[in-house]
C-alpha cells in the first residue's frame, strides 16, 4: 500500500449504517401506526412487530458499525 493511501472502508460499515436507516424508517411507520391504527388491522396487530423487528434491526445494524468502523 502506498504511504499516502488510506485503507479501504468495509463494506460491513455502510451496510450496517443502511441497516440501522431502514430500522429508523421501519420504527417510525409502527410509531405511526401505533398513535393512528388503521381502519382494518391486520391479523396480530396487537404485537407490533414492526416496533420490534426495526429495534433489532438498529441494534443489529450498531453492533456493524461497531465493528467495522473506518479507520
Amino acid at each position: 500500500m502506498h504511504p499516502n493511501k488510506r485503507p479501504p472502508i468495509s463494506i460491513w460499515f455502510f451496510i450496517g449504517l443502511l441497516v440501522i436507516v431502514y430500522g429508523f424508517l421501519i420504527m417510525g411507520a409502527g410509531c405511526w401506526d401505533l398513535f393512528f391504527p388503521p381502519e382494518h388491522p391486520v391479523v396480530m396487530e396487537g404485537l407490533h412487530m414492526d416496533l420490534w423487528w426495526s429495534a433489532m434491526m438498529i441494534v443489529f445494524g450498531g453492533i456493524l458499525v461497531g465493528l467495522h468502523p473506518p479507520r
